[in-house]
């Protein structure tokens, strides 16, 4: 949920593709899956989903829209010129209590949670003891003596018995520390007229409520909603945490305003895309560093010199020192170019792999993210992808692909 950065879309920053979950591939169509639809975990959302004719595909061990009965392609652009629903019901909420909440959290994470203000996020990264990239997940601060945790659906097991350890670790030498996995659900509003339509709903000036942080407030009447504004499209947007039982109203009020229409997991894959985020599992995963991963932005600075987090004595050297290979953008024209698709020099020579890829809706070009030597990454190189066994020419190109339009108050 590198969305949310977003992420990651917690959602990955994020909402994004890990161990047992469906892999989305160019225009965000599911890969086959022999898992059977009524082994799926549901969200509260499902049969509403069904009614509203969406196409359900497994999705981290879930049954979730891909899309609706507009196009991809038709979500994609209305997301970005106005603002769409998705359900992301399927994360993991967590609460963090207890004096030594911070501390706890940030013997897990590269982040520094200790410098955020009340009711302020950060995109973090859990990692293990050789630097590699366990998830990543948003860690909120709030005012209500506990910190809110979002991570990712396909990591949820994963994440859970992680912090479960680390907590009867915690609670063995003294500290004062417990975890609550929250049941409530995760919606998120996204595009340029979200505020236009969430303010009538909410008593808090939105206006105030800038990127990365966070309120507790009645939505549309619903009470026990925590809203976060942010999200994994790269647009102005929200997160919003609502009771189960709530769910359903709020979205269905929602979609009362003409501006609003529900996208799925096709959109949001593209969306994402373009903005530059990483999807766990294809982007991300426990053999990448978060240098290599050009996310060394997640790393606080305090915690870069105490090296306090997992894997500091792999990570930080590299800070300074290159790695022998990097995320980076690309761009290219003809055939679609899909997660593992070889990326070669001029002259022929394999030097990396795509790790996402998909036509942009918005640019009409192939854009794509993916591991290079370094040697390569630098922006403008030209490069080749092959695609069907024919050397397509591509360049090497900065992201975020579309500019992003967070709200900072500015």
């Amino acid at each position: 949920m590198l969305a949310r950065v977003f992420v990651n879309g917690r959602y990955g920053l994020s909402n994004r593709v890990s161990s047992g979950a469906a892999r989305l591939g160019v225009a965000g169509q599911p890969e086959r899956s022999s898992t059977t639809e009524a082994s799926l975990k549901r969200t509260p959302l499902y049969d509403f989903h069904r009614a509203q004719g969406g196409k359900m595909v497994e999705f981290a061990g879930w049954s979730m829209p891909v899309q609706y009965k507009d196009s991809h392609i038709t979500s994609h652009l209305h997301t970005r010129q106005h603002c769409s629903i998705f359900d992301v019901s399927h994360m993991l909420q967590t609460k963090v209590y207890g004096k030594d909440r911070v501390k706890f959290i940030e013997s897990l994470i590269v982040g520094d949670v200790a410098e955020l203000k009340d009711n302020q996020g950060t995109l973090s990264l859990f990692t293990n003891t050789k630097g590699g990239i366990m998830d990543d997940l948003i860690v909120t601060k709030t005012d209500q003596e506990y910190l809110y945790v979002v991570s990712n659906a396909g990591c949820a097991d994963k994440d859970s018995a992680h912090m479960q350890a680390k907590l009867q670790e915690f609670k063995a030498a003294g500290h004062d520390v417990d975890l609550e996995y929250m049941e409530e659900s995760l919606i998120a509003l996204q595009g340029p007229s979200m505020a236009q339509v969430l303010q009538e709903g909410v008593c808090d000036d939105l206006s105030k409520l800038t990127f990365m942080t966070s309120v507790l407030t009645p939505v549309f009447g619903v009470q026990g909603c925590r809203v976060t504004r942010c999200g994994y499209t790269g647009e102005d947007g929200v997160e919003i945490s609502v009771p189960r039982e709530s769910v359903v109203t709020l979205t269905e009020r929602l979609l009362v305003n003409s501006e609003v229409k529900l996208a799925g997991l096709g959109a949001r894959d593209s969306l994402r895309l373009e903005a530059g985020l990483c999807l766990y599992g294809n982007d991300i995963d426990e053999t990448t560093t978060p240098v290599e991963a050009s996310l060394v932005w997640t790393i606080g600075k305090r915690r870069r010199q105490a090296r306090d987090f997992p894997g500091a004595d792999v990570i930080v050297p590299q800070i300074k020192a290159k790695t022998q290979r990097k995320r980076v953008g690309l761009i290219s024209s003809g055939p679609p170019v899909r997660q593992h698709t070889p990326i070669l020099s001029p002259d022929g020579r394999i030097i990396g792999e795509v790790t996402s890829g998909c036509p942009s809706p918005c640019l009409k070009q192939n854009v794509a993210m993916g591991y290079v030597e370094t040697s390569f990454s630098k922006v403008g190189t030209p490069i080749q992808v092959e695609v069907r066994k024919k050397m397509i020419p591509a360049v090497v190109s900065k992201m975020p692909f579309v500019p992003t339009n967070y709200y900072t108050g500015r």
